[in-house]
């Protein structure tokens, strides 16, 4: 009895987590279950997996932006438009104006940081609320969008094409599968590894008992199983194709991402504003800074998804961008955000896309129209978060304020140290 309740207490997240915590995951788990039975197995084919990677990459590049904006009590309305115009700068310079792809690349980085500054001084030191400068943007880089490609398709060189529909190259001798996968699949394995051994070293430092071995033996063999069988899929697709160049923008993008809102100060501040604006201004927290770097920084990946997506659909189109704001959005919300800010990680927001993203594409494997489609997902978002608000109300479990718990990370405070007032009210969730 004892060992269940050890492997209850501390299988995924400690000595104050359970199972329960990380349901969003087992609703993954589920999910990819249910549709591999109804697609009879098509949906963890390797072309399968590798072709969801890309065509989902870009929108998991939104959902990072977006969960540090809705953390901090924001909205961004305008992230498919900004990635529309960007596209279209872009293609248009490499195409008509013979800019070398990589600087086209540096380009579309820089209009959209140069569009984050825009927003982010209306934000930030005029105070109009993000919701209102972000549905003005909306509409403004929509045209905008429309009126430098008048409404035509721009095609984009092999080169840039990379970065949203290339993959992993192959080289050494040949095993049947893609060495280069293969060596991605066993770093992660062995980063998994260390970041094992180290949090149990600093449980120990600290003068806090780690959790048992077997149950570090045991975690650590689920996460390497899982890792194990990801890198065999991607790595046995048809020749030529191997894990996708987005899919490995990505994982940078959520390491950085994470370890920036995890161990800086910047990204817990974001945290203290969303929780508490005024405690965290009162504390020395930056305000105005603040607001400007999450407005910037989602302009900016934005502009990144832009990149992505037109790289490989090979063309930069009057169409692109519509709605990715609200599946951004969605994302964030099944992952763990609240709406009204201070809660959120990037991980969850990583689960919540794949959640949705897996849906979508089963729902397509199994010929479902796209009417249905929306519908179906449209339940599925209002019903995850209702039953959420729900149990919050009645003081039962919550799925979503639950995966949140196993990342957060509890600061000491200090009210006596006059630099310290106010923080006894912030709550600084630290994303994972």
């Amino acid at each position: 009895m004892s060992r269940l309740k050890d492997l209850q207490k501390n299988l995924f997240g400690g000595t104050t987590s359970n199972a329960r915590q990380f349901t969003m995951i087992f609703t993954l788990v589920a999910v990819i279950v249910l549709f591999q039975w109804l697609t009879d197995g098509l949906t963890l084919q390797p072309g399968n997996l590798i072709a969801l990677t890309q065509q989902y990459a870009y929108i998991s590049v939104l959902s990072i932006g977006m969960l540090m904006v809705i953390v901090a009590g924001h909205i961004d309305l305008s992230v498919g438009s900004i990635a529309a115009f960007v596209g279209i700068v872009v293609a248009k310079a490499i195409h008509d104006g013979g800019v070398p792809w990589p600087v086209g690349i540096l380009l579309g980085l820089a209009v959209g940081a140069v569009i984050g500054a825009w927003q982010g001084f209306w934000v930030a030191y005029i105070g109009v609320p993000a919701f209102i400068v972000t549905l003005a943007g909306m509409l403004l880089f929509r045209g905008g969008n429309q009126y430098i490609g008048n409404a035509e398709t721009v095609p984009v060189p092999e080169g840039f094409k990379q970065i949203g529909a290339g993959y992993l190259p192959e080289w050494g001798p040949s095993t049947g599968y893609n060495n280069s996968t293969l060596v991605l699949g066993l770093v992660a394995c062995l980063a998994v590894v260390w970041r094992e051994l180290r949090a149990r070293k600093t449980r120990r430092d600290m003068g806090t008992d780690p959790s048992p071995v077997w149950i570090t033996v045991l975690r650590l063999a689920i996460m390497i199983g899982v890792i194990a069988f990801a890198t065999l899929r991607f790595a046995g697709g048809r020749v030529g194709t191997s894990f996708p160049i987005s899919g490995c923008i990505l994982a940078a993008l959520v390491i950085a991402y994470s370890f920036y809102t995890r161990n800086t100060p910047g990204g817990r501040h974001i945290y203290a504003v969303g929780g508490n604006a005024r405690a965290a201004e009162l504390s020395g927290v930056k305000l105005r800074r603040v607001n400007f770097f999450v407005m910037m920084n989602m302009s900016i990946l934005a502009a990144l998804a832009g990149m992505i997506f037109v790289a490989r659909s090979g063309a930069s189109g009057p169409q692109d961008g519509l709605s990715w704001e609200l599946d951004a959005i969605a994302a964030v919300f099944i992952g763990g955000a609240a709406v009204a800010g201070g809660i959120g990680t990037v991980s969850g927001s990583i689960v919540g896309g794949l959640v949705m993203a897996v849906l979508k594409n089963g729902l397509q494997l199994l010929g479902v129209g796209t009417d249905r489609e929306q519908i179906i997902r449209g339940m599925f978002l209002l019903l995850a978060v209702a039953l959420d608000v729900y149990n919050k109300s009645q003081g039962r479990f919550s799925i979503i304020g639950s995966i949140t718990r196993p990342f957060h990370r509890q600061q000491p405070t200090e009210p006596d140290a006059p630099n310290q007032a106010g923080q006894g009210s912030i709550k600084t969730p630290v994303a994972g």
